[in-house]
């Protein structure tokens, strides 16, 4: 059932105008590597695991990128931090 309105000069017309068929794909759902492998607490040290939340422009991926929960990029967040702070991590790339 199309519903039709009148537009300013008075012609009608379909408020479906060809956007019946549009199918919305949802993204699947990011799933934290930290609860899959079950961490208690995310050492600073290891910083292979921490490069991969790192951009290639040093900053820290966001949860919605990176698929974190939010308990572990908190601690995730804290490590990089200290590990930038003893310069195991860069802050910035060149």
């Amino acid at each position: 059932m199309a519903t039709s309105r009148k537009d300013r000069n008075g012609k009608e017309f379909d408020r479906n105008d060809g956007r019946t068929n549009i199918k919305i794909r949802r993204a699947k759902k990011k799933i934290c590597s930290f609860c899959v492998d079950k961490v208690d607490d995310i050492n600073y040290k290891d910083i292979a695991k921490l490069k991969k939340f790192i951009s290639e422009r040093g900053k820290i991926l966001p949860r919605r990128i990176s698929g974190n929960c939010a308990k572990h990029q908190r601690q995730m967040t804290t490590a990089v931090k200290r590990a930038r702070h003893i310069a195991l991590l860069p802050y910035t790339s060149d």
